[in-house]
């Protein structure tokens, strides 16, 4: 399974970087890998009777690991044509319950969200495929090989059609996403109807073997409903993540750098901070941007570490010393809005930002907590 995520921070063991790209173990795979074993040893030893017992849960263990690197091409094929379309991939991420690729950006067409999010399960079907030709005709002496190319196909076709079933956060949810922006020519409209797919499939999953079992009459047994119960939590929690970034991105265009603007006032860095705040609250101004001797904007008094400085200190504490450096990514067009004022705030994250006219004037200052109250709506 895999999808797209935002950033977050990650332990996990580095494997390489492939194409360029970051490749992490997370620590639960360690705990399917074991559970592989354990399951698939016993079948195993039914088909190969003549392995004792650890030879045929060694022969188990490889099979793990093989089905992780067919994960990892699966996730490959994913980020190798979004890094062709011009997107970053922050990494790969390999855990419980398959691969996610970490793609930073979305699509800018209907047509690359599909083609992105087809390459997955066509690479898996494809695996599928030349297994079962090699299973056919070029290994048919029996043992181990058989064994594990056998296994190996069949995994990869049931990892191929799964994840075109058509749900987030599945690669078949983001393949309808994209038909449904291609139909709509609303982004946001795919999204929905992907996730509510989603949520539709994790119903299924979990009624669909209780139905089955009842219209049969026999007996269910429970532990065959855990990898079901597991598999819809998943579907069903990524489904309403990705509604609830629906509604983040739908605020997307409110973004607008002038309307959020604070008015700063240029102040020089010995100032004591008591009187800065004399000099903003007289001119109703919410920033201050310390200024050279040349009246040039050098640095950006950070707002949390004004908070944090106890009353009694302000006329001791010049404003220098609660200041941020400005670097040139901390300085942006007055008249950014919607996706690009985002994408310039995401590539240097701070707390605020100098705005500034065509002309170079100070317009005045952005502050991360502005826009964020946007997309909370506090």
């Amino acid at each position: 399974m895999s999808e797209q995520s935002p950033r977050q921070e990650f332990s996990g063991l580095r494997m390489g970087k492939p194409f360029g790209i970051p490749v992490y173990v997370s620590w639960t795979w360690f705990i399917v890998a074991a559970f592989i074993t354990w399951v698939f040893g016993d079948s195993v030893r039914s088909m190969l009777p003549e392995l004792d017992t650890v030879a045929a849960y060694a022969v188990a263990f490889v099979f793990a690991v093989l089905l992780y690197v067919s994960v990892l091409l699966h996730e490959l094929a994913h980020s190798v044509l979004a890094k062709a379309y011009g997107l970053p991939v922050r990494r790969i991420t390999l855990y419980l319950l398959g691969g996610v690729s970490e793609i930073e950006k979305e699509p800018p067409t209907p047509a690359k969200e599909f083609m992105i999010a087809a390459a997955g399960p066509a690479l898996s079907l494809a695996l599928a495929g030349g297994g079962l030709l090699a299973d056919m005709y070029l290994i048919n002496g029996g043992g181990i090989p058989q064994v594990l190319i056998w296994q190996l196909w069949l995994s990869n076709l049931i990892v191929g059609v799964f994840n075109l079933l058509p749900g987030l956060p599945l690669d078949g949810g983001r393949m309808l996403r994209a038909g449904v922006w291609k139909l709509t020519s609303k982004p946001s409209t795919g999204t929905v109807a992907a996730a509510w797919g989603g949520r539709v499939l994790a119903v299924l999953l979990v009624v669909g073997p209780l139905a089955m079992a009842a219209v049969a009459g026999d007996p269910l047994d429970y532990r065959d409903m855990i990898w079901p119960v597991v598999l819809a939590s998943f579907i069903w929690m990524g489904a309403t993540q990705s509604l609830r970034v629906a509604r983040i991105r739908a605020r997307i265009p409110q973004v607008n750098a002038r309307s959020l603007a604070r008015r700063a006032i240029p102040v020089a860095g010995d100032t004591p901070l008591a009187e800065a705040l004399r000099q903003a609250g007289e001119r109703r101004a919410g920033a201050l941007v310390v200024v050279d001797h040349d009246g040039r904007p050098v640095a950006i008094v950070n707002e949390a570490a004004v908070q944090a400085t106890p009353e009694h200190r302000r006329p001791w504490v010049n404003v220098a010393s609660l200041a941020k450096s400005l670097e040139p990514s901390m300085i942006l067009a007055a008249d950014l809005t919607g996706e690009p004022l985002i994408d310039a705030m995401r590539e240097t994250p701070a707390g605020e930002y100098l705005l500034i006219e065509g002309t170079g004037e100070i317009y005045g200052v952005l502050a991360t907590s502005d826009v964020n109250r946007v997309f909370t709506g506090v």
